[in-house]
């Protein structure tokens, strides 16, 4: 059996539910990067859920405003 941290349901958030708790800024924030990313591959369908994770970590990282250029 695993332990689990109290007040954990030992389950990942999904960017919904991080979302309905995060700050709006931060959110936002999210979401911005999450379309940068997604312009970059051409909005192709079916990697939303990659891009905003990307841009979770990027913001976490202290990256989301820069992007490489190629």
């Amino acid at each position: 059996m695993t332990e689990q941290k109290p007040g954990s349901t030992g389950t990942q958030a999904s960017p919904a539910d991080e979302a309905a708790t995060a700050p709006p800024e931060r959110v936002g924030m999210i979401a911005v990067a999450a379309y940068y990313f997604a312009e970059q591959r051409g909005f192709a369908p079916g990697q939303e859920l990659e891009d905003w994770l990307q841009a979770e970590k990027a913001l976490d990282a202290g990256t989301a405003g820069t992007t490489a250029r190629s």
